[in-house]
């Protein structure tokens, strides 16, 4: 039978381990010990060490249930569903391997807890001649200054990573009977190959130890050492105190992972030597990109190490709404910058020449991933704070070589843009996101591009990631899109900014012009001709500065809200009124909805105004085809809209909701039919039929739009309405929570 971790209430009910056998009663292995003890997760632990004393403090300690001087001694006891876990010194590990191979059966699993993988993979193939499917490589990220079998803490594990480094031979009930088991001491487990994993603990873990050993020394054979330790401030202590870990252990992971640590000691010397370089010649601007670049990196260092980069995945966080029912909303509000402004404020800046200044920037994951994406291609950018942003350009044959893939999340409009800015550059790049953006299409730019002649490739179906070849010699196309996006047609143009002659994009229906306009105000020409957008190469991006207004996405929520909840009055302050995107206006607007337009103005090249809206009755319309492409990211809400109208509403012209984080059309039909309200999904629309809205659990599926649909859905509701999986709200709508709450939305979040 297979192991297996059930939690409940936190207590684990089966143990997944029958007999964990701990050779080498240390840190390591005594917390693990401890912690399956306390856990309730193995039936017996067994204690391995050299010296008799330590095998006496760990039972008395209780670590261990007992303790041998040698593995021999317990080996006939072993069989399926028992552990051995080996938790001594690296260069110690052949030794064990080879006494464990002689007398313990191939039932039973192996795994260890060595800081260099590699080295003990060599180490299993020396003892075994081969390697066994019994053999699970393990490494947790955790530790401590202290060491010895008193220094086992059950705690050590909960909330830390644990790689695991399976190689073709690992067996899968060894994998999963190691996995369940630091899942049950609470660590989280992650995978990767054993070269991978050894030049990432190399770079994150084995340098900086070097770098601590090697400046303590240093200090401490200065004349003036005394001083320089009494003084030293709090940054200095945090830094070394990895100093004060045990020597020889990291002895021994030098040599082990010799190779790995050397490169990442080559790499960080040449930075430091460009670092000092440009301290004597007063290079402000390698000195501030450095400092900027390496701020940023630091605090997403934790998400780092999963190899996601700068942007965690937001699905993997379980987050729950709850709305009771009934309500207004009224006041004065204020919702984020406009996200597609925000884009396109970091991704023209960073062209741009000179320093472009951004206020009211989107500080939502998204935007985030298209900003870190510019700093990880070489372009100095300070901020955010408090929305405002500098971007430090680099012109348009400026960008460098990003250090591995560029993570951008959730993001599907930073993937397709970026998709057309480096179809042509010089270097190679990869574009990845997270689960739910893996699997949304890319060959619909993907396939332009190449038309212009760029090398891209995609996975299978046409899915992320997607991989751009450099150097590539593009041309321009006049090409005539099958459906209406703007994410393509920015695509396109981006890409025929570095394409020999004229790029023309015709669309079929209008979709947002931000980028048309943006190109404009940096000074780049861009001619519209009817349905048509183009541009010729030859010329620059001047900086400039950006005010974003707010993001008539994020107000539509609260405009539906006014308009569904008797007694509101809402004005939303600064809002982009772009005709491109004033779709939703005019669609609540047939509906019966009572808005006015205060205070118009144009900033920065958009339109702006203060939206007001009052509740009135609404009634169900046919929606006509040609608002579809203005309303596309509104249409959730509208539909919450249309549930609360008399009569019927019907949808179509609009499958590219069905494409979208999530499928729309069907989570939204799903949702509603839920909470009591009639519709019915259609291939390219919906048909919805107004009437009251009950209680009930709905599915979010991560995607932020259906989470705040179904929120406000609440005011009219009779009873309960809970939004499952709403994490990603944090991608385009930061403060979501903050603002429905204060409006007089009964919303709490789990």
């Amino acid at each position: 039978m297979e192991p297996r971790v059930k939690r409940e209430s936190g207590v684990i009910s089966e143990p997944c381990v029958n007999r964990l056998v701990v050779v080498g009663i240390g840190l390591i292995g005594g917390s693990l010990a401890a912690a399956l003890k306390q856990a309730g997760a193995c039936r017996e632990v067994i204690g391995v060490a050299r010296r008799p004393q330590t095998c006496a403090d760990a039972v008395a300690l209780g670590v261990v249930d007992r303790a041998v001087l040698s593995i021999a001694e317990v080996a006939p006891e072993l069989a399926a569903g028992d552990v051995i876990f080996v938790a001594v010194p690296t260069l110690t590990v052949t030794a064990i391997l080879q006494q464990i191979q002689a007398c313990v059966a191939p039932e039973v699993t192996i795994t260890d807890g060595a800081s260099v993988k590699g080295s003990v993979i060599d180490a299993v193939r020396t003892a075994y001649g081969c390697l066994p499917a019994q053999f699970v490589a393990g490494h947790p990220i955790a530790g401590s200054e202290r060491s010895g079998v008193e220094a086992s803490n059950p705690d050590l594990y909960k909330a830390h990573r644990v790689i695991l480094t399976p190689t073709p031979e690992t067996g899968a009930s060894h994998l999963q009977r190691v996995r369940a088991m630091w899942q049950a001491v609470g660590a989280e487990v992650l995978t990767m190959s054993v070269a991978e994993h050894d030049e990432v603990l190399a770079a994150t873990s084995h340098l900086p130890h070097v770098i601590a050993y090697s400046l303590v020394d240093t200090l401490a054979n200065d004349s003036e050492n005394e001083n320089i330790f009494r003084y030293a401030a709090g940054g200095f202590r945090d830094f070394t105190r990895i100093a004060s870990s045990d020597p020889v252990m990291w002895h021994d992971i030098m040599r082990a992972n010799k190779h790995s640590v050397l490169a990442a000691l080559d790499l960080f010397s040449d930075n430091l030597s460009r670092l000092r370089s440009a301290i004597a010649g007063e290079d402000s601007e390698h000195m501030l990109r450095v400092f900027t670049r390496a701020k940023s990196a630091r605090d997403h260092f934790s998400k780092m190490l999963t190899k996601q980069a700068y942007s965690q995945p937001m699905q993997d966080q379980q987050i729950t709404y709850t709305v009771q029912p009934g309500g207004s909303v009224v006041g004065v509000l204020r919702v984020p910058g406009d996200k597609s402004i925000s884009h396109r404020s970091i991704m023209l800046g960073s062209i741009a020449e000179g320093v472009t200044e951004v206020e009211g920037f989107l500080e939502g994951e998204d935007a985030l991933a298209t900003l870190q994406a510019f700093r990880d291609m070489g372009v100095v950018i300070e901020g955010p704070d408090h929305g405002r942003v500098r971007i430090h350009g680099v012109g348009l044959h400026g960008l460098q070589k990003p250090p591995g893939p560029l993570y951008v999340g959730n993001s599907g409009t930073s993937m397709r843009l970026l998709a057309g800015l480096l179809a042509g550059q010089k270097f190679d790049a990869e574009l990845t996101g997270d689960e739910s953006l893996s699997k949304r299409p890319m060959n619909r730019v993907a396939n332009p591009l190449r038309e212009m002649g760029a090398n891209i490739e995609t996975a299978e179906g046409g899915l992320p990631p997607v991989k751009v070849r450099g150097g590539a010699e593009l041309h321009g196309i006049d090409y005539v899109m099958p459906m209406a996006s703007a994410q393509v047609k920015s695509c396109v143009l981006l890409a025929g900014l570095y394409a020999e002659g004229t790029t023309r994009v015709t669309e079929p229906a209008t979709t947002r012009d931000h980028t048309e306009r943006m190109l404009n105000g940096f000074g780049y020409k861009v001619d519209r001709v009817g349905a048509a957008a183009s541009l010729t190469s030859g010329g620059k991006l001047t900086a400039t500065k950006i005010e974003v207004p707010a993001d008539i996405s994020s107000a539509t929520f609260f405009m539906v809200a006014a308009a569904i909840a008797p007694g509101s009055d809402v004005t939303l302050n600064h809002v982009g009124i772009n005709p491109t995107r004033e779709g939703v206006i005019n669609i609540l607007r047939l509906m019966g909805a009572d808005i006015s337009l205060q205070n118009p103005r144009e900033v920065g090249g958009e339109p702006v105004a203060d939206i007001r809206v009052r509740y009135a009755p609404l009634q169900g319309i046919r929606i006509p085809e040609d608002q579809v492409p203005l309303a596309i990211d509104e249409f959730p809400a509208l539909f919450v809209a249309a549930a609360c109208a008399s009569g019927k509403t019907i949808l179509t012209g609009a499958e590219e909701l069905r494409v979208k984080e999530s499928d729309r059309i069907q989570a939204m039909a799903d949702g509603l039919v839920t909470l009591g309200v009639q519709a019915k999904p259609t291939p390219d629309g919906i048909e919805i039929v107004g009437g009251p809205i009950g209680g009930g659990e709905v599915e979010s599926h991560g995607d932020h739009r259906i989470a705040m649909s179904f929120t406000i859905a609440g005011l009219r509701a009779t009873d309960t309405v809970v939004v499952k999986n709403c994490a990603n709200v944090g991608t385009s709508f930061p403060t979501f929570v903050k603002l429905a709450q204060a409006a007089g939305i009964k919303l709490t979040v789990n």
